[in-house]
């Protein structure tokens, strides 16, 4: 009976090409619709367990430029191998190629969402499975699209596999225990956003040629790791950012070729917290590590850090970079020796900003940064200095080769 009534609305749809609304709505409970290959029209709204799906490629529902194309207002509902265009422009309403709300337990992959000024808006939706589906959004002005992928108050959800081009954030705001794993975005503003989110994984993405990698923000409980961040864009790019965060672990990601690799602002945040930052590389970048505000007690330990034009930025006075547990990271630019061969450096790295640093106070001076002038004056200011350097931070045990 059941496989009956699927060809039976299949057919019903094919050749009625605008009652794709009415078919889901006479569709019983649980149903699932196999849609052949055509032009549906949008701006549906689903309001009971259901699965649609695709039957073919070129099962395309097209939202005429009008409000959001697929509304979802129930648990349990599946959507599977579409092609979900043309979306409204209004920002207010959050024009989107798919919203789900207030739901559980529902799916959304194989999807190819374009032209939607938001992508997938998850509004209170939890437990639900959100994968391999690829998402751009209108062809406008970086700040002025949507959001590709936005969590707010979402819960325990497994965003996995999928691929945001040319959109504007994916957000993760006020929602815990989320599973975001093997995404990749590229030429989008934040790539990932976290704001007021904990107990989240972040595993294995790549992130490249976007304004910033991963971003997170008034947050705890935190894991991320083994995340590849490259080539941020602009003159304050960055790979990973922490503000206002605490009991997070950054390990194993490498992030490179970003003007800002690690930036860090008064973080970890609450008292008696730490943060983890491990076995990272932080390769090629304009400054591997950037200290704003008072950032202390973080531990920073076996990373790579290589190939920076600076290793540690300093902007405030008081952010007491010196107060962090840093140890056993390697620096290529140490001048020690290993004499016992352990791999350990016999003297301690210590790090100290000279006046070649004098655009990190006086945004002016940096029309000079990396000129023969500064350059002189840095060597100059090494060889005699004639003020005392400021103190950064000390690696009591730097690695003095890479291993593996």
């Amino acid at each position: 009976m059941t496989r009956v009534l699927i060809v039976f609305l299949s057919l019903f749809i094919f050749a009625n090409a605008n009652t794709l609304q009415d078919a889901i709505d006479k569709a019983p409970s649980g149903s699932i619709l196999k849609l052949p290959k055509g032009i549906y029209i949008g701006s549906v709204v689903i309001k009971k367990p259901l699965t649609i799906i695709g039957k073919e490629e070129g099962v395309i529902i097209d939202g005429e430029g009008k409000g959001t194309v697929i509304k979802v207002e129930s648990s349990f509902v599946t959507l599977k191998n579409l092609k979900i265009t043309n979306s409204g422009e209004m920002t207010h309403t959050l024009d989107a190629g798919i919203l789900v709300s207030n739901a559980k337990q529902c799916e959304i992959s194989d999807c190819q969402i374009d032209n939607c000024l938001f992508g997938i808006d998850m509004q209170m939706v939890n437990s639900s499975l959100i994968q391999n589906n690829t998402i751009r959004s209108k062809d406008y002005d970086l700040g002025l699209r949507g959001d590709g992928l936005r969590l707010w108050y979402s819960h325990n959800n497994v965003v996995k596999k999928n691929r945001l081009i040319k959109s504007r954030d994916m957000v993760v705001w006020y929602s815990h225990g989320n599973l975001i794993e093997e995404n990749y975005g590229e030429h989008c503003r934040y790539s990932l956003h976290f704001m007021y989110a904990g107990r989240n994984i972040v595993k294995n993405n790549t992130y490249k040629y976007n304004s910033v990698g991963i971003f997170f923000m008034y947050s705890q409980d935190t894991i991320a790791t083994g995340n590849l961040i490259q080539s941020s864009l602009g003159a304050t790019g960055m790979g990973i950012g922490l503000k206002d965060v605490s009991n997070f672990t950054l390990k194993n990601n490498t992030v490179i070729y970003c003007a800002q690799g690690i930036y860090i602002d008064r973080s970890p945040f609450e008292p008696d917290t730490h943060n983890w930052i491990e076995d990272n590389k932080v390769l090629y970048n304009a400054e591997a590590l950037h200290f704003h505000s008072l950032s202390e007690n973080n531990i920073i330990k076996n990373n790579t850090i290589k190939g920076n034009i600076e290793d540690i930025v300093n902007d405030s006075r008081g952010s007491k970079t010196n107060e962090n547990v840093i140890v056993g990271n390697y620096w290529d630019n140490y001048a020690g020796f290993d004499r016992d061969g352990d791999n350990v450096g016999d003297t301690p790295h210590k790090v100290y900003q000279y006046a070649d640093q004098l655009w990190v106070y006086n945004p002016d001076v940096k029309f000079f940064y990396g000129s023969p002038v500064i350059s002189l004056l840095n060597f100059l200011a090494k060889l005699a200095p004639f003020s005392e350097p400021i103190f950064l931070l000390e690696d009591e045990e730097p690695k003095v080769r890479l291993e593996g």
